[in-house]
């Protein structure tokens, strides 16, 4: 995954600090840490102990950020939808449960009911939005 398809903009530096990472990422520091043990991810430490992030270390966190925030996996689904290393559109949000795949599932209905109106409406002579000029 390279930077363009993030989405984010990576300052130029090699090592990042948790509160930088999180920033970056959207998320709180305790999250990144909670994720680290979900995740096994093990970042280098300082001489100092504290968490030094790499730039493939953030990609993987705004990877797991997308899964859980926006696409609405589980822990357990982002976990196997990494470890699988990429996500089949909706094939893995709907087996694994996720409310990702019913969003999916509605919406397709929803389309179809609305096929179903403009051919009603198309052969009866009501203008639609979409035929009105």
């Amino acid at each position: 995954m390279s930077e363009s398809d993030l989405g984010v903009e990576l300052p130029d530096k090699m090592f990042f600090r948790i509160g930088e990472a999180a920033k970056i990422v959207g998320v709180e520091p305790h999250v990144l840490r909670y994720w680290e043990g979900e995740f096994k991810l093990r970042p280098q430490r300082s001489s100092s102990g504290q968490r030094m992030y790499r730039r493939k270390d953030l990609a993987k966190f705004i990877r797991i950020r997308r899964l859980l925030h926006d696409e609405g996996f589980t822990i357990a689904g982002a976990r196997k939808a990494l470890q699988e290393g990429g996500v089949q559109k909706a094939s893995v949000a709907v087996g694994d449960g996720g409310r990702a795949g019913e969003a999916l599932e509605r919406i397709e209905a929803l389309r179809k009911r609305v096929a179903a109106a403009r051919t009603r409406f198309s052969t009866s002579g009501v203008a639609t939005p979409a035929t009105e000029g």
